[in-house]
């Protein structure tokens, strides 16, 4: 996605791929060898998708959920990749990349697969981000649909959406046939802001987001395409988040849409919380913008 050039030795942005020989070789995240970790997690979940999908809402029953309702008694298979294209300032989850022995649990598709059992019923890849680690993320799905056996086991993706659009295509249609959904984590409309904050652009998020959005157009329910943004106190306010909404009514005003909390950390661990007034303001300013399914999460945080 960071189109990386690499001098003799050198590591890509993700530390994934590296020039070996002047070739590029892949340490990880291919179709054999992954980084990973993952856990059960009971249904409902808090997913940031949580109050529109079929795991712990009435979305999508009876063809994409086991339950007219939460799936009470299934679980959710969370995979975090130990990878990201981002480097966000303020990023929840970034112990892996002070692992020094990063690469040294490499796994297959195989041993994830091997960790599903008939009361789960989803799988979401998140991480880090599943961009670097597609290759690896699309073959454990389509080898954990395989023994399922036509079962439901929905496949999902928290992503910053970076990815290229050729592996979106393989990404999206897997969650399309299986009731599954992809979230969209958009850290700011500003170009140079998104730079400052993740070092690096957004312009192929937004851009995969507009693909998603027209490859899906005929799966309205559940929601095949979420959306999400982090409200960051002095830098991504109702002014950032009225710019990604109105992009966003623009494509379906339907897209669900959720405004997160803040909690400090990594880089940004000084800070203070979300304040309540600014989670409202941003609220109404996507509302005003087109927008009709809107949701604070983490109200928890709210100061």
């Amino acid at each position: 996605m960071n189109r990386c050039r690499m001098g003799p030795g050198e590591l890509g942005f993700c530390g994934l791929r590296e020039n070996r020989g002047d070739r590029v070789h892949s340490r990880a995240g291919t179709s054999r060898l992954g980084i990973f970790t993952a856990y059960h997690d009971p249904l409902p979940t808090n997913c940031v998708a949580d109050w529109v999908c079929p795991g712990c809402s009435d979305a999508g029953y009876p063809g994409c959920s086991v339950s007219r309702g939460p799936e009470r008694g299934y679980k959710n298979l969370a995979v975090f990749l130990a990878a990201c294209s981002f480097d966000c300032l303020f990023c929840q989850n970034w112990s892996f990349r002070e692992n020094t022995e990063m690469l040294a649990p490499l796994r297959t598709p195989g041993e994830l697969t091997d960790m599903i059992d008939e009361r789960t019923s989803c799988i979401c890849f998140f991480g880090g981000d599943p961009s670097p680690q597609l290759p690896f993320a699309l073959a454990a799905s389509r080898r954990a649909l395989e023994r399922a056996h036509g079962r439901i086991l929905r496949i999902c993706w928290e992503t910053n959406g970076s990815m290229n659009p050729g592996l979106l295509r393989q990404a999206l249609a897997l969650s399309l046939e299986t009731g599954g959904c992809v979230k969209f984590d958009i850290k700011s409309w500003d170009e140079s802001l998104n730079r400052a904050l993740t070092g690096t652009t957004n312009r192929q998020t937004l851009e995969n987001i507009e693909l998603a959005v027209v490859l899906s157009r005929d799966r309205p329910d559940p929601p095949p395409i979420i959306a999400s943004t982090l409200m960051v106190p002095g830098y991504v306010g109702a002014d950032q988040v009225g710019a990604i909404a109105r992009f966003l009514a623009s494509l379906d005003p339907e897209i669900p849409y959720s405004l997160l909390a803040f909690h400090p950390d990594y880089l940004m661990d000084d800070m203070g919380t979300t304040t309540a007034r600014l989670a409202h303001e941003c609220e109404q300013t996507a509302r005003s913008a087109g927008l009709s399914r809107i949701k604070i999460g983490n109200i928890h945080l709210l100061s």
